[in-house]
């Protein structure tokens, strides 16, 4: 990790302390946007891993997720049993299986990202040009602060 840069004027821990609320916050609600449809908050993200690496094993995605196997295995067989996942059956090794959303795990994520965007969509209206003009240009800057495999 990179050792902050010291000769910066502005404090970071004081910024990160003003910030840090406010992203929880926006979070928070977003998260309640994907309750609103029927799924927690945790099987979207795991949908949405499933989504971009189709075919991915339970084991790879605990590991990506930073949880014990038997766990992941446990909430993927929830999805499957709400109809979200499909496991199947890798060609070359038959002890694994890969996952994959079927078209009502793709629908139900559809869902929430409308609901989630409309909900931003109505609080970004709220604002003036110069505060939206300010959101877009912290855009990117909020985006290197993820690291590179968590970017969009």
């Amino acid at each position: 990790m990179t050792p902050p840069d010291t000769s910066k004027s502005t404090d970071t821990v004081a910024l990160a302390d003003r910030l840090r609320p406010v992203l929880l916050r926006v979070g928070r609600e977003l998260r309640r946007e994907a309750r609103a449809v029927g799924i927690s908050p945790g099987q979207v993200t795991l949908l949405v891993a499933i989504k971009y690496a189709p075919g991915i094993g339970v084991n790879e995605l605990a590991e990506r997720e930073r949880m014990t196997p038997a766990g992941m295995s446990r909430h993927v067989d929830k999805l499957v049993k709400a109809g979200w996942v499909t496991k199947t059956p890798n060609e070359s090794d038959r002890r694994r299986t890969g996952l994959t959303l079927t078209e009502e795990g793709k629908r139900i994520l559809r869902n929430v990202r409308s609901r989630r965007t409309v909900w931003l969509s109505r609080r970004l209206g709220r604002l003036s040009a110069k505060e939206l003009a300010a959101i877009e240009a912290a855009i990117e800057p909020l985006t290197l602060l993820l690291d590179e495999d968590e970017r969009p």
